[in-house]
Protein backbone atom coordinates (compact mmCIF):
# COMPACT_ATOMS: atom_id res chain seq x y z
CA UNK A 1 0.00 0.00 0.00
CA UNK A 2 2.71 2.59 1.01
CA UNK A 3 4.70 1.77 -2.68
CA UNK A 4 1.01 2.52 -4.73
CA UNK A 5 0.59 5.87 -2.44
CA UNK A 6 4.37 6.74 -3.43
CA UNK A 7 3.66 5.79 -7.10
CA UNK A 8 0.55 8.17 -6.92
CA UNK A 9 2.44 10.89 -5.48
CA UNK A 10 5.50 10.88 -8.23
CA UNK A 11 2.42 10.73 -10.91
CA UNK A 12 0.97 13.75 -9.22
CA UNK A 13 3.83 15.75 -8.78
CA UNK A 14 5.01 15.03 -12.36
CA UNK A 15 2.01 16.61 -13.68
CA UNK A 16 1.85 19.65 -11.29
CA UNK A 17 5.54 20.11 -13.04
CA UNK A 18 4.35 19.29 -16.30
CA UNK A 19 1.36 22.39 -16.17
CA UNK A 20 4.11 24.31 -14.21
CA UNK A 21 6.40 23.74 -17.04
CA UNK A 22 3.61 25.22 -19.72
CA UNK A 23 2.62 27.88 -17.73
CA UNK A 24 6.47 28.82 -17.05
CA UNK A 25 6.91 28.53 -21.06
CA UNK A 26 3.78 31.30 -21.57
CA UNK A 27 6.11 33.52 -19.88
CA UNK A 28 9.08 35.68 -21.52
CA UNK A 29 12.38 36.77 -19.57
CA UNK A 30 10.85 39.91 -18.27
CA UNK A 31 8.05 38.01 -16.16
CA UNK A 32 5.38 39.14 -19.20
CA UNK A 33 3.30 37.06 -20.92
CA UNK A 34 4.02 37.06 -25.05
CA UNK A 35 0.15 37.77 -25.56
CA UNK A 36 1.21 41.32 -24.08
CA UNK A 37 3.82 42.30 -26.84
CA UNK A 38 1.26 40.90 -29.32
CA UNK A 39 -1.91 43.06 -28.47
CA UNK A 40 0.58 46.08 -27.74
CA UNK A 41 2.15 45.62 -31.72
CA UNK A 42 -1.39 44.81 -33.22
CA UNK A 43 -4.36 46.86 -31.03
CA UNK A 44 -4.38 50.30 -32.52
CA UNK A 45 -4.33 48.55 -35.95
CA UNK A 46 -7.97 47.33 -34.64
CA UNK A 47 -10.60 49.74 -35.38
CA UNK A 48 -14.29 49.77 -34.83
CA UNK A 49 -17.19 50.41 -37.67
CA UNK A 50 -20.57 52.43 -37.10
CA UNK A 51 -23.05 53.27 -39.64
CA UNK A 52 -24.57 56.91 -39.33
CA UNK A 53 -28.10 56.26 -40.34
CA UNK A 54 -31.38 58.82 -40.39
CA UNK A 55 -33.68 57.20 -38.12
CA UNK A 56 -37.12 58.41 -38.18
CA UNK A 57 -40.52 57.25 -35.82
CA UNK A 58 -41.91 55.54 -39.16
CA UNK A 59 -37.68 54.19 -40.21
CA UNK A 60 -37.40 51.50 -38.37
CA UNK A 61 -33.55 49.65 -38.16
CA UNK A 62 -35.36 46.28 -36.96
CA UNK A 63 -34.93 44.36 -40.64
CA UNK A 64 -31.79 44.47 -40.14
CA UNK A 65 -31.56 43.70 -36.06
CA UNK A 66 -34.54 41.43 -36.17
CA UNK A 67 -32.39 38.83 -38.05
CA UNK A 68 -30.27 36.52 -35.55
CA UNK A 69 -27.58 36.53 -37.80
CA UNK A 70 -26.94 40.06 -37.77
CA UNK A 71 -28.14 40.68 -34.25
CA UNK A 72 -25.47 38.07 -32.26
CA UNK A 73 -22.86 40.36 -33.38
CA UNK A 74 -23.40 44.17 -33.50
CA UNK A 75 -24.00 44.91 -30.10
CA UNK A 76 -27.00 47.00 -30.11
CA UNK A 77 -29.28 46.73 -27.56
CA UNK A 78 -33.34 46.22 -28.13
CA UNK A 79 -33.87 48.76 -25.84
CA UNK A 80 -31.63 51.07 -27.82
CA UNK A 81 -33.06 50.07 -31.21
CA UNK A 82 -36.35 51.21 -30.02
CA UNK A 83 -35.27 54.45 -28.47
CA UNK A 84 -33.67 55.66 -31.83
CA UNK A 85 -37.13 55.40 -33.55
CA UNK A 86 -39.03 57.63 -31.15
CA UNK A 87 -37.15 60.82 -32.85
CA UNK A 88 -36.23 61.91 -36.23
CA UNK A 89 -32.10 62.06 -36.18
CA UNK A 90 -28.98 60.99 -37.11
CA UNK A 91 -27.73 58.38 -35.15
CA UNK A 92 -24.20 56.29 -35.72
CA UNK A 93 -24.51 52.75 -34.33
CA UNK A 94 -21.80 50.53 -33.43
CA UNK A 95 -21.82 47.52 -36.06
CA UNK A 96 -18.54 45.48 -35.85
CA UNK A 97 -14.74 45.66 -35.71
CA UNK A 98 -11.94 45.64 -38.71
CA UNK A 99 -8.24 46.19 -38.56
CA UNK A 100 -6.07 47.47 -41.28
CA UNK A 101 -3.65 45.75 -43.57
CA UNK A 102 -2.42 47.94 -45.73
CA UNK A 103 -1.31 51.52 -46.37
CA UNK A 104 -0.81 53.63 -49.32
CA UNK A 105 1.91 56.40 -48.69
CA UNK A 106 1.17 58.05 -52.12
CA UNK A 107 -3.01 58.22 -51.80
CA UNK A 108 -2.69 58.05 -48.33
CA UNK A 109 -5.37 55.57 -48.05
CA UNK A 110 -5.98 53.23 -45.16
CA UNK A 111 -7.07 49.42 -46.33
CA UNK A 112 -9.33 47.61 -43.91
CA UNK A 113 -10.31 44.08 -43.48
CA UNK A 114 -13.47 43.54 -42.06
CA UNK A 115 -16.81 41.09 -43.04
CA UNK A 116 -19.38 41.54 -45.87
CA UNK A 117 -22.00 41.42 -43.56
CA UNK A 118 -20.40 44.55 -41.54
CA UNK A 119 -19.80 46.63 -44.76
CA UNK A 120 -23.30 45.69 -46.18
CA UNK A 121 -24.56 48.41 -43.81
CA UNK A 122 -23.10 51.27 -46.09
CA UNK A 123 -26.40 50.70 -48.38
CA UNK A 124 -27.85 52.23 -45.52
CA UNK A 125 -25.93 54.90 -44.13
CA UNK A 126 -22.57 56.17 -43.98
CA UNK A 127 -19.51 53.32 -42.58
CA UNK A 128 -17.61 55.28 -40.14
CA UNK A 129 -14.34 54.13 -38.64
CA UNK A 130 -12.76 55.28 -35.40
CA UNK A 131 -9.03 54.41 -34.48
CA UNK A 132 -7.34 53.81 -31.40
CA UNK A 133 -6.81 57.58 -31.23
CA UNK A 134 -10.61 57.88 -31.23
CA UNK A 135 -10.28 60.10 -34.57
CA UNK A 136 -13.26 59.16 -36.42
CA UNK A 137 -13.49 59.15 -40.53
CA UNK A 138 -16.24 58.73 -43.27
CA UNK A 139 -15.13 54.65 -44.18
CA UNK A 140 -15.39 53.77 -48.50
CA UNK A 141 -16.03 50.63 -49.38
CA UNK A 142 -13.82 49.05 -51.76
CA UNK A 143 -15.74 45.51 -52.13
CA UNK A 144 -17.62 43.29 -50.70
CA UNK A 145 -18.15 39.10 -51.36
CA UNK A 146 -21.13 38.12 -49.82
CA UNK A 147 -19.98 34.55 -50.75
CA UNK A 148 -17.34 34.31 -48.58
CA UNK A 149 -18.34 37.23 -45.93
CA UNK A 150 -15.28 38.79 -47.04
CA UNK A 151 -15.17 43.04 -47.41
CA UNK A 152 -12.56 45.83 -47.77
CA UNK A 153 -12.93 49.59 -47.06
CA UNK A 154 -10.55 52.38 -46.93
CA UNK A 155 -10.25 55.44 -45.34
CA UNK A 156 -8.19 58.48 -45.50
CA UNK A 157 -6.26 59.47 -42.28
CA UNK A 158 -5.44 62.67 -41.73
CA UNK A 159 -1.56 63.35 -40.90
CA UNK A 160 -1.73 63.56 -37.33
CA UNK A 161 -3.19 59.66 -37.18
CA UNK A 162 -0.62 57.59 -36.58
CA UNK A 163 -1.59 54.27 -38.63
CA UNK A 164 -0.68 50.72 -37.58
CA UNK A 165 -0.71 47.62 -39.69
CA UNK A 166 -1.28 44.23 -39.11
CA UNK A 167 1.32 41.59 -40.24
CA UNK A 168 -0.84 38.74 -42.17
CA UNK A 169 0.15 35.41 -41.45
CA UNK A 170 -0.55 32.00 -43.41
CA UNK A 171 -3.70 29.92 -42.37
CA UNK A 172 -2.48 27.04 -44.02
CA UNK A 173 -0.04 26.24 -41.63
CA UNK A 174 -2.31 26.45 -38.88
CA UNK A 175 -2.47 23.36 -36.35
CA UNK A 176 -5.14 22.45 -33.64
CA UNK A 177 -4.23 23.30 -30.18
CA UNK A 178 -1.99 26.60 -31.12
CA UNK A 179 -2.91 29.83 -29.78
CA UNK A 180 -5.34 32.25 -30.74
CA UNK A 181 -5.72 35.56 -29.35
CA UNK A 182 -9.12 37.62 -30.76
CA UNK A 183 -9.17 41.43 -30.45
CA UNK A 184 -12.36 43.16 -30.93
CA UNK A 185 -15.26 46.00 -29.65
CA UNK A 186 -17.97 43.68 -28.05
CA UNK A 187 -21.46 45.32 -27.38
CA UNK A 188 -20.45 48.67 -29.21
CA UNK A 189 -18.87 51.17 -27.50
CA UNK A 190 -19.01 49.69 -24.24
CA UNK A 191 -15.64 47.18 -24.70
CA UNK A 192 -14.26 48.22 -27.44
CA UNK A 193 -10.93 46.92 -28.72
CA UNK A 194 -11.71 44.13 -26.08
CA UNK A 195 -8.34 41.28 -25.86
CA UNK A 196 -9.62 37.42 -25.06
CA UNK A 197 -7.37 34.38 -25.76
CA UNK A 198 -7.94 30.49 -26.49
CA UNK A 199 -7.25 27.96 -29.18
CA UNK A 200 -7.17 26.78 -32.33
CA UNK A 201 -10.09 24.59 -31.45
CA UNK A 202 -10.91 22.72 -35.21
CA UNK A 203 -9.82 23.78 -38.79
CA UNK A 204 -11.99 23.46 -42.07
CA UNK A 205 -14.93 23.78 -40.72
CA UNK A 206 -17.77 23.82 -43.17
CA UNK A 207 -21.93 24.04 -43.25
CA UNK A 208 -21.99 26.07 -40.15
CA UNK A 209 -24.09 29.13 -41.67
CA UNK A 210 -27.57 27.47 -42.96
CA UNK A 211 -30.72 28.93 -44.25
CA UNK A 212 -31.24 32.79 -45.41
CA UNK A 213 -27.59 33.40 -44.58
CA UNK A 214 -25.40 30.37 -45.84
CA UNK A 215 -22.55 31.16 -47.31
CA UNK A 216 -21.23 28.94 -50.52
CA UNK A 217 -17.74 28.64 -49.71
CA UNK A 218 -17.21 28.69 -46.10
CA UNK A 219 -13.84 27.01 -44.20
CA UNK A 220 -13.90 28.19 -40.98
CA UNK A 221 -11.07 28.06 -38.31
CA UNK A 222 -12.88 27.21 -35.04
CA UNK A 223 -11.37 28.86 -31.29
CA UNK A 224 -12.55 29.08 -28.10
CA UNK A 225 -11.31 32.33 -27.85
CA UNK A 226 -14.20 34.49 -26.81
CA UNK A 227 -16.00 36.27 -29.97
CA UNK A 228 -18.87 38.05 -29.01
CA UNK A 229 -21.33 40.86 -30.66
CA UNK A 230 -19.78 43.37 -32.44
CA UNK A 231 -16.43 41.68 -32.49
CA UNK A 232 -17.27 40.59 -36.33
CA UNK A 233 -14.94 41.34 -38.65
CA UNK A 234 -12.27 41.48 -36.33
CA UNK A 235 -8.57 40.23 -36.19
CA UNK A 236 -7.76 36.34 -34.99
CA UNK A 237 -4.25 36.24 -34.42
CA UNK A 238 -1.35 33.71 -33.68
CA UNK A 239 1.28 34.40 -30.87
CA UNK A 240 3.40 35.55 -33.09
CA UNK A 241 1.14 38.58 -33.67
CA UNK A 242 0.11 37.57 -37.23
CA UNK A 243 -3.52 37.46 -38.56
CA UNK A 244 -4.90 33.93 -39.18
CA UNK A 245 -8.41 34.85 -39.47
CA UNK A 246 -11.37 37.03 -39.60
CA UNK A 247 -13.50 36.70 -37.11
CA UNK A 248 -17.06 36.12 -38.35
CA UNK A 249 -19.69 34.47 -36.42
CA UNK A 250 -20.65 32.18 -33.60
CA UNK A 251 -22.99 29.39 -32.18
CA UNK A 252 -25.12 30.35 -29.39
CA UNK A 253 -28.01 29.81 -28.04
CA UNK A 254 -28.40 33.27 -26.25
CA UNK A 255 -26.37 35.22 -28.46
CA UNK A 256 -23.02 35.45 -26.53
CA UNK A 257 -20.01 33.72 -26.62
CA UNK A 258 -20.00 29.64 -25.07
CA UNK A 259 -16.69 29.15 -26.89
CA UNK A 260 -17.54 28.48 -30.61
CA UNK A 261 -16.11 30.69 -32.69
CA UNK A 262 -15.30 30.99 -36.49
CA UNK A 263 -12.88 32.66 -38.28
CA UNK A 264 -12.63 33.31 -42.02
CA UNK A 265 -8.84 31.72 -42.80
CA UNK A 266 -6.88 34.62 -44.06
CA UNK A 267 -5.75 32.82 -47.26
CA UNK A 268 -8.58 32.83 -48.32
CA UNK A 269 -9.24 36.33 -46.89
CA UNK A 270 -6.24 37.67 -49.17
CA UNK A 271 -7.15 35.78 -52.35
CA UNK A 272 -10.91 37.77 -52.01
CA UNK A 273 -9.35 40.67 -51.19
CA UNK A 274 -6.47 40.65 -54.26
CA UNK A 275 -9.49 40.81 -56.55
CA UNK A 276 -12.02 43.37 -54.67
CA UNK A 277 -9.28 46.00 -54.29
CA UNK A 278 -8.20 45.29 -58.02
CA UNK A 279 -11.70 44.93 -59.56
CA UNK A 280 -14.18 45.87 -57.22
CA UNK A 281 -15.97 42.10 -57.46
CA UNK A 282 -14.50 38.43 -56.99
CA UNK A 283 -13.39 36.55 -60.22
CA UNK A 284 -13.92 32.62 -59.23
CA UNK A 285 -12.17 29.99 -61.28
CA UNK A 286 -15.29 27.50 -62.87
CA UNK A 287 -14.70 23.74 -63.79
CA UNK A 288 -18.28 22.46 -64.76
CA UNK A 289 -19.10 19.50 -62.34
CA UNK A 290 -21.86 19.06 -60.03
CA UNK A 291 -19.98 16.96 -57.02
CA UNK A 292 -21.69 14.37 -54.52
CA UNK A 293 -20.31 13.57 -50.89
CA UNK A 294 -18.94 10.20 -50.64
CA UNK A 295 -20.72 7.78 -48.12
CA UNK A 296 -20.04 4.55 -46.78
CA UNK A 297 -22.03 2.66 -49.17
CA UNK A 298 -20.55 4.78 -52.18
CA UNK A 299 -16.79 3.89 -50.78
CA UNK A 300 -18.37 -0.08 -50.97
CA UNK A 301 -20.20 0.50 -54.69
CA UNK A 302 -17.38 1.80 -56.17
CA UNK A 303 -14.47 -0.36 -54.08
CA UNK A 304 -13.10 2.69 -52.51
CA UNK A 305 -10.64 2.18 -49.41
CA UNK A 306 -10.67 5.45 -47.99
CA UNK A 307 -13.29 7.91 -46.82
CA UNK A 308 -12.59 11.41 -49.36
CA UNK A 309 -12.91 12.62 -52.60
CA UNK A 310 -15.95 13.85 -54.14
CA UNK A 311 -17.93 11.84 -56.84
CA UNK A 312 -19.28 13.31 -60.12
CA UNK A 313 -22.18 13.06 -60.48
CA UNK A 314 -22.95 15.49 -63.72
CA UNK A 315 -19.92 16.71 -66.32
CA UNK A 316 -21.39 20.20 -67.79
CA UNK A 317 -21.18 20.48 -71.91
CA UNK A 318 -18.52 22.31 -72.71
CA UNK A 319 -17.28 23.10 -69.72
CA UNK A 320 -13.30 22.84 -68.47
CA UNK A 321 -14.33 19.40 -66.78
CA UNK A 322 -16.02 17.84 -69.92
CA UNK A 323 -12.71 19.63 -72.43
CA UNK A 324 -10.51 17.25 -70.02
CA UNK A 325 -12.17 14.26 -69.88
CA UNK A 326 -13.42 13.74 -66.73
CA UNK A 327 -16.95 11.78 -66.55
CA UNK A 328 -19.78 11.29 -64.36
CA UNK A 329 -18.85 8.14 -61.91
CA UNK A 330 -15.27 9.91 -61.41
CA UNK A 331 -14.07 10.41 -57.78
CA UNK A 332 -12.09 13.57 -57.63
CA UNK A 333 -9.42 12.63 -54.91
CA UNK A 334 -7.13 15.85 -55.17
CA UNK A 335 -7.52 19.53 -56.54
CA UNK A 336 -3.59 21.21 -57.55
CA UNK A 337 -1.95 18.59 -55.39
CA UNK A 338 -4.82 19.65 -52.01
CA UNK A 339 -6.35 16.12 -51.31
CA UNK A 340 -10.61 17.34 -51.36
CA UNK A 341 -12.13 15.83 -47.95
CA UNK A 342 -15.53 16.80 -48.49
CA UNK A 343 -17.55 19.29 -51.55
CA UNK A 344 -17.05 22.01 -49.27
CA UNK A 345 -13.80 21.70 -49.91
CA UNK A 346 -13.38 20.92 -53.36
CA UNK A 347 -15.64 23.84 -54.26
CA UNK A 348 -13.31 26.16 -52.20
CA UNK A 349 -10.24 24.84 -53.90
CA UNK A 350 -11.78 25.23 -57.14
CA UNK A 351 -13.14 28.92 -56.53
CA UNK A 352 -9.95 30.11 -54.90
CA UNK A 353 -7.54 29.18 -58.31
CA UNK A 354 -7.00 31.62 -60.76
CA UNK A 355 -9.04 31.46 -63.82
CA UNK A 356 -6.65 30.38 -66.90
CA UNK A 357 -4.87 27.75 -64.23
CA UNK A 358 -3.58 24.14 -64.98
CA UNK A 359 -4.93 22.70 -62.56
CA UNK A 360 -3.99 18.78 -62.13
CA UNK A 361 -6.92 16.71 -60.69
CA UNK A 362 -6.17 13.68 -59.63
CA UNK A 363 -9.15 11.20 -60.25
CA UNK A 364 -10.01 7.49 -59.58
CA UNK A 365 -11.79 6.07 -62.60
CA UNK A 366 -12.69 2.30 -62.85
CA UNK A 367 -10.74 1.45 -59.99
CA UNK A 368 -7.35 3.38 -61.21
CA UNK A 369 -5.86 6.59 -60.07
CA UNK A 370 -4.72 8.82 -62.72
CA UNK A 371 -4.18 12.77 -63.26
CA UNK A 372 -6.12 15.42 -65.48
CA UNK A 373 -5.04 18.56 -66.35
CA UNK A 374 -7.78 21.15 -65.88
CA UNK A 375 -7.57 24.56 -67.36
CA UNK A 376 -10.24 26.38 -65.60
CA UNK A 377 -12.70 28.68 -67.11
CA UNK A 378 -14.71 32.24 -65.32
CA UNK A 379 -17.36 31.24 -63.54
CA UNK A 380 -20.20 31.56 -66.55
CA UNK A 381 -23.17 34.19 -65.16
CA UNK A 382 -25.54 32.22 -66.85
CA UNK A 383 -25.13 29.27 -65.04
CA UNK A 384 -27.22 29.00 -61.70
CA UNK A 385 -25.33 26.28 -59.48
CA UNK A 386 -27.06 23.15 -59.33
CA UNK A 387 -28.11 22.47 -55.89
CA UNK A 388 -25.75 19.82 -54.18
CA UNK A 389 -27.43 16.23 -53.98
CA UNK A 390 -28.79 15.84 -50.60
CA UNK A 391 -27.11 12.49 -48.87
CA UNK A 392 -27.71 9.49 -50.89
CA UNK A 393 -30.02 6.36 -49.73
CA UNK A 394 -29.46 2.93 -49.65
CA UNK A 395 -32.05 0.46 -51.06
CA UNK A 396 -32.40 -3.16 -51.97
CA UNK A 397 -33.23 -4.14 -55.35
CA UNK A 398 -36.90 -4.98 -54.98
CA UNK A 399 -40.03 -3.16 -54.41
CA UNK A 400 -39.44 -1.11 -57.72
CA UNK A 401 -41.00 -1.31 -61.15
CA UNK A 402 -39.61 0.17 -64.49
CA UNK A 403 -41.57 1.57 -67.77
CA UNK A 404 -40.44 2.98 -70.73
CA UNK A 405 -40.16 6.85 -70.98
CA UNK A 406 -42.57 6.71 -74.00
CA UNK A 407 -45.62 4.87 -72.01
CA UNK A 408 -48.61 6.28 -70.72
CA UNK A 409 -47.77 6.97 -66.94
CA UNK A 410 -44.75 8.85 -68.37
CA UNK A 411 -46.77 10.96 -69.96
CA UNK A 412 -49.82 11.16 -67.32
CA UNK A 413 -46.51 12.37 -65.00
CA UNK A 414 -45.19 14.71 -67.28
CA UNK A 415 -41.59 13.04 -67.30
CA UNK A 416 -39.55 13.71 -70.50
CA UNK A 417 -35.93 12.17 -71.24
CA UNK A 418 -33.83 11.17 -74.13
CA UNK A 419 -31.92 8.06 -72.69
CA UNK A 420 -33.20 5.91 -69.35
CA UNK A 421 -36.11 4.25 -67.96
CA UNK A 422 -38.94 5.31 -65.40
CA UNK A 423 -38.89 4.24 -61.79
CA UNK A 424 -43.32 4.27 -62.52
CA UNK A 425 -43.89 2.77 -58.76
CA UNK A 426 -42.03 1.77 -55.83
CA UNK A 427 -43.46 -0.24 -53.20
CA UNK A 428 -44.05 1.40 -49.85
CA UNK A 429 -42.33 -0.10 -47.01
CA UNK A 430 -39.72 -1.59 -48.58
CA UNK A 431 -36.15 -0.69 -48.74
CA UNK A 432 -36.51 1.13 -52.24
CA UNK A 433 -39.39 3.24 -50.65
CA UNK A 434 -37.14 4.45 -47.88
CA UNK A 435 -33.83 4.80 -49.97
CA UNK A 436 -35.69 7.87 -51.61
CA UNK A 437 -36.64 6.22 -54.96
CA UNK A 438 -39.51 7.48 -56.45
CA UNK A 439 -42.20 7.60 -58.76
CA UNK A 440 -41.08 9.63 -61.67
CA UNK A 441 -37.33 9.61 -61.23
CA UNK A 442 -35.61 8.15 -64.39
CA UNK A 443 -32.58 5.02 -63.76
CA UNK A 444 -30.15 5.88 -66.23
CA UNK A 445 -27.07 3.17 -65.34
CA UNK A 446 -26.54 0.15 -63.15
CA UNK A 447 -22.93 -0.24 -62.16
CA UNK A 448 -22.15 1.92 -65.17
CA UNK A 449 -24.32 0.12 -67.99
CA UNK A 450 -26.83 1.92 -69.45
CA UNK A 451 -30.38 1.12 -69.73
CA UNK A 452 -32.88 2.52 -72.32
CA UNK A 453 -35.67 -0.05 -72.20
CA UNK A 454 -37.33 -2.24 -69.45
CA UNK A 455 -34.88 -5.66 -71.33
CA UNK A 456 -32.14 -3.58 -70.57
CA UNK A 457 -32.79 -2.64 -67.23
CA UNK A 458 -34.05 -6.27 -65.99
CA UNK A 459 -30.40 -8.06 -67.67
CA UNK A 460 -28.22 -4.91 -66.31
CA UNK A 461 -29.88 -5.61 -63.00
CA UNK A 462 -29.24 -9.37 -62.88
CA UNK A 463 -25.64 -9.25 -64.19
CA UNK A 464 -25.24 -6.27 -61.44
CA UNK A 465 -25.88 -8.78 -58.76
CA UNK A 466 -24.22 -11.78 -59.86
CA UNK A 467 -21.65 -9.24 -59.89
CA UNK A 468 -21.57 -8.39 -56.51
CA UNK A 469 -22.03 -11.94 -55.79
CA UNK A 470 -18.58 -12.90 -57.00
CA UNK A 471 -17.17 -9.62 -55.64
CA UNK A 472 -18.27 -10.31 -52.10
CA UNK A 473 -20.16 -7.28 -52.08
CA UNK A 474 -23.76 -6.15 -51.27
CA UNK A 475 -24.55 -3.06 -53.26
CA UNK A 476 -25.05 -2.01 -56.66
CA UNK A 477 -25.00 1.75 -57.72
CA UNK A 478 -27.66 3.38 -59.61
CA UNK A 479 -27.47 6.73 -61.72
CA UNK A 480 -30.58 8.36 -61.64
CA UNK A 481 -32.44 11.38 -62.77
CA UNK A 482 -34.68 12.95 -59.66
CA UNK A 483 -38.09 15.12 -61.18
CA UNK A 484 -35.38 18.36 -61.46
CA UNK A 485 -33.23 16.51 -63.80
CA UNK A 486 -30.63 16.79 -60.95
CA UNK A 487 -28.38 13.47 -61.33
CA UNK A 488 -27.10 11.46 -58.54
CA UNK A 489 -25.88 8.28 -57.86
CA UNK A 490 -27.89 5.97 -55.74
CA UNK A 491 -26.72 2.79 -53.99
CA UNK A 492 -28.63 -0.06 -53.93
CA UNK A 493 -28.14 -2.69 -50.74
CA UNK A 494 -28.80 -6.54 -51.45
CA UNK A 495 -30.03 -7.92 -47.80
CA UNK A 496 -28.59 -10.99 -47.18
Amino acid sequence: MKLVKTIVMVIMLVGLSSCAQARTDMIGPDGQSPVVNVVRNVREAVVQISVEMVITPRQSIDPFFNDPFFRQFFGVPRQQQEQQQQQSQTRTNPIGTGFIYEYNADTGEAFIMTNNHVAKFSEQGTLKVALADKKIYDATVVGMDANTDVAVIKIKPDSRSKITITPLGDSSKLEIGEWAIAIGNPFGDSMERTVTLGVISALSRSNILSGRNELPYQDFIQTDAAINPGNSGGPLLNIKGEVIGINTAIISGSGGNIGIGFAIPINLAKRVVEDLVATGKVQRAYIGILPQEITSDLMEAFEIDELSGVLIAKVEDDSPASKAGLQAGDIVLEVGKEKVANVARFRLLVATAKIGDKVPVKILRDGKTETVNVTLEGFPEDIVAAVEVDGVKTAIATGIKVDSLDSDIAKRLNVQGKRGVLVSAVDPNTPAARAGLAQGMIILEIDGKEVNSISEFNSALSTAIKNMEDRGRNTIRLYVLDRNNIPSFVVLRLEK
